[in-house]
C-alpha cells in the first residue's frame, strides 16, 4: 500500500513510518521540520519537506497514494494561548487544504490524529467517545474543529475516515523544548540534572499517559478496520496517573533526590483525564501494552538524552 503520512518527521509520525516500512508498505512523508526531525526516518522513507497548507505540494504527494495519516498539527495546549491564529492555520485550515486536495486527487481514506484534550474537563471518568467535548484551549478547539471537518466533509466526498484520540503520548525523542515542553521529558531531565522537580498546580490533576508503541499499534490497527464511517476511537492507556504519582516513579527510576516544588498554573488545564478503551477494544482490537514504570524504563535504557 502506498502510504502518505502528514507531519510524519515528528515524535509519533516518525515511530509509525518506520513501522510502516517495516510492514512493507510504501511510505512517503510530509513535514514542514517544525517540530519533525528526518534523521528519524528510515531510509526507505520518501521524504519531503513543506507545509500543510501547501495544496500544489499536496496534490503531487498524493498521485498514487492509497491512504493518508493525517498528523501535522501544532500540539502544545500552552503555546496555543500565545497562538490561537497560527495553531488554527495549521490545525484547522491546514486539515480543510488537506482534504480539497484528497477529494481534487481521489484518495479513498483518512486516518486522522486528533486528541484527547478536546473532552475538557468531565464529571465521568473514563471517558468514552460519545461524551459531548468541552475544549479548554485553543490547541483543543483546533483538533475538535478539524474533527468536525474530517467528519463532515468524508460524509459528504465519501472519504473513509478513522479518527484516533490520542492522550498524553510519550516515549524516547519526544521532544525537550526550552518551554512548554512535555511533562515526561521535562521531569526527567530536572530529576538527572539535580535540579528540582516542578509541578504546575498542586499535582493532583491527573493523566492518561500512553507509549508512543503502544499509539503506533493503534494507527496501524485504524488501517485495518473497517466499517461505515467516520469512526472515532479513544488511543491511551486506560489508566489515570496523578502529576505527583508521576514525579514520584520518576525519581525512584533515575534515583535522584531532587525535591519537588509546586508552580501556579493558569485556567487551561485539565483536572481529570482518563480514557475509556472499551470501544477501542472491541472494534478496533487496540490493546495497550507497556506500563508506565515500563515506559520510564525504556526511555532511561533508549533515549540518549538520558543515558548516563
Amino acid at each position: 500500500m502506498r502510504i502518505l503520512i502528514t507531519g510524519g518527521a515528528g515524535f509519533i509520525g516518525s515511530a509509525l513510518a518506520n513501522a510502516l516500512i517495516a510492514q512493507g508498505h510504501e511510505v512517503l512523508v510530509l513535514d514542514d521540520l517544525s517540530a519533525g526531525d528526518p534523521n528519524r526516518l528510515n531510509s526507505g522513507v520518501l521524504f519531503q519537506r513543506g507545509s500543510i497548507t501547501n495544496r500544489p505540494k499536496l496534490w503531487t504527494l498524493l498521485q498514487g497514494v492509497d491512504c493518508v495519516y493525517h498528523l501535522a498539527a501544532r500540539v502544545l495546549v500552552a503555546e496555543s494561548l500565545l497562538y490561537p491564529r497560527e495553531y488554527n492555520e495549521v490545525n484547522v485550515s491546514g486539515t480543510v487544504a488537506l482534504l480539497e486536495a484528497m477529494r481534487d486527487v481521489g484518495i479513498p481514506r483518512l486516518i486522522f490524529t486528533s486528541s484527547g484534550a478536546i473532552y475538557g474537563d468531565q464529571a465521568d471518568q473514563p471517558i468514552k467517545e460519545c461524551t459531548p467535548p468541552h475544549p479548554l484551549s485553543p490547541y483543543a478547539v483546533s483538533k475538535l474543529s478539524a474533527e468536525h471537518y474530517v467528519r463532515t466533509i468524508g460524509n459528504l466526498w465519501g472519504t473513509r475516515t478513522v479518527i484516533l484520540r490520542i492522550f498524553n503520548a510519550y516515549g524516547p525523542g519526544q521532544p525537550l523544548l526550552p518551554s512548554h515542553s512535555p511533562v515526561i521529558p521535562r521531569l526527567i531531565s530536572q530529576a538527572l540534572g539535580g535540579g528540582s522537580l516542578v509541578i504546575f498546580g498542586n499535582g493532583e490533576q491527573t493523566r492518561d499517559f500512553v507509549y508512543v508503541t503502544d499509539v503506533v499499534q493503534a494507527l496501524l490497527c485504524a488501517l485495518e478496520v473497517e466499517g461505515p464511517g467516520p469512526l472515532t476511537f479513544n488511543v491511551g492507556s486506560g489508566i489515570a496517573t496523578a502529576i505527583n504519582e508521576l514525579a514520584r516513579e520518576v525519581l525512584a527510576q533515575t534515583g535522584s533526590t531532587s525535591n519537588t516544588i509546586y508552580s501556579p498554573v493558569g485556567g487551561c488545564g485539565v483536572l481529570r483525564l482518563q480514557a475509556d478503551l472499551s470501544l477501542s477494544d472491541r472494534v478496533l482490537r487496540y490493546r495497550p501494552e507497556v506500563t508506565l514504570r515500563e515506559g520510564l524504563e525504556r526511555i532511561l535504557k533508549e533515549d540518549p538524552r538520558f543515558r548516563s
